[in-house]
């Protein structure tokens, strides 16, 4: 899927344990050092820096949700960091990091880079993407570790994650002795290679028969999925963007759109995203909410009065490619949950412009 010949990688229990081992192994080639992932990044990192003992700090996001360069470079002047999480495909707005630009810091900087793809890593088999985003799919063959989620996009259950390392070395760390194992060679053995160490053998059974009837391969039945799920997402945006009751953000990177009620402070709207969640809910279309911070949103959102420093909005995951043929029945039930909410509040549209 990466385009990796030589690798050292296992299936895990999810991605919150194939991100530990990979913050694990840095923790052992940079003692000492900070870990750094963006202010999106998923809230494990964190913890699991705390687990693990590391020091982490978040950088902050451009207006596109991703991770700002400059403010990463800034730190990195610094001297402390260690390790740098790239997130392609963000759990709550789905933006992808800038790849390309921070595998260029690392010419000038001693870090070791993580991509975080537990969300987004199948879509490098999207044929749809950005430039921005798919440039940062194409230079993924040369980070250190990556960690990917069978059960987001691949079509696994619970229990299914991923990590892989570019340099087999890192197995070293692996090793281990107890009275009661022993190995017929002195090669790595699968069942040594893992942090958790005993671990279901039906989740790899699964997987390899999931992959067998759908190739993880370009223009193929499951990457054509991925490019449906993303062409619904567009859709969604556009619709929503043409609908004047709507604060639209940045356009969708992969699957997951993010949007918000119109109103005059941030926390009306967070109110009224709450509302349509639950007018939504009642129709059976069930919404997220996403809480973002106001820097993301400040320069795009000028006309709001910024009375609180986050924001409830509302999110939508177009994960399935049945999204496409639902589209026009999830605007309607989106657009009577809305009119129910928003007819007669103050300095909201009523005339919608699709």
């Amino acid at each position: 899927l990466f385009g990796w010949q030589m690798y050292l990688g296992h299936l895990c229990g999810g991605g919150t344990m194939a991100n530990l081992e990979a913050l694990w192994i840095a923790r052992s080639l940079k003692p000492g050092k900070q870990v750094v992932a963006s202010q999106m990044a998923h809230y494990t990192h964190s913890r699991l820096c705390s687990v693990l003992g590391i020091p982490f700090r978040p950088i902050a996001c451009d207006t596109q949700g991703r991770m700002d360069v400059a403010a990463l470079k800034n730190v990195l002047d610094e001297g402390d960091t260690g390790t740098v999480v790239v997130t392609l495909g963000t759990t709550a707005t789905g933006s992808v990091d800038p790849l390309a630009a921070i595998l260029e810091l690392q010419r000038h900087y001693d870090f070791r880079l993580h991509v975080d793809a537990a969300y987004g890593g199948y879509f490098t088999l999207a044929a749809n993407l950005a430039p921005e985003p798919r440039s940062s799919f194409d230079s993924i063959g040369a980070v250190d570790s990556i960690a990917i989620d069978p059960h987001k996009h691949g079509l696994q259950p619970y229990g299914c994650g991923c990590i892989l390392f570019r340099d087999p070395a890192v197995g070293a760390f692996y090793k281990h002795d107890s009275p009661y194992t022993y190995f017929s060679s002195d090669e790595l053995h699968l069942g040594e290679i893992s942090l958790e160490c005993s671990r279901p053998g039906a989740a790899a059974v699964a997987l390899w028969a999931t992959q067998r009837l759908l190739p993880m391969v370009p223009g193929g039945e499951f990457a054509t999925g991925l490019t449906s799920a993303r062409a619904a997402a567009l859709t969604l945006y556009d619709k929503l963007q043409a609908d004047t009751r709507f604060l639209t953000m940045f356009p969708p990177d992969l699957d997951i759109v993010v949007w918000a009620p119109r109103a005059t402070s941030v926390s009306e709207i967070s109110r009224l995203s709450r509302e349509i969640f639950n007018a939504a809910a009642a129709r059976n279309l069930h919404l997220a909410l996403a809480t973002l911070p106001k820097n993301l949103l400040v320069d795009s959102w000028q006309e709001v009065e910024w009375d609180h420093d986050h924001v409830t909005c509302l999110r939508s995951c177009l994960m399935k490619p049945e999204h496409l043929d639902w589209l026009e029945e999830i605007w309607k039930l989106l657009d009577a949950a809305s009119t129910e909410v928003l007819v007669g509040v103050k300095n909201v549209p009523v005339t919608k412009h699709i």
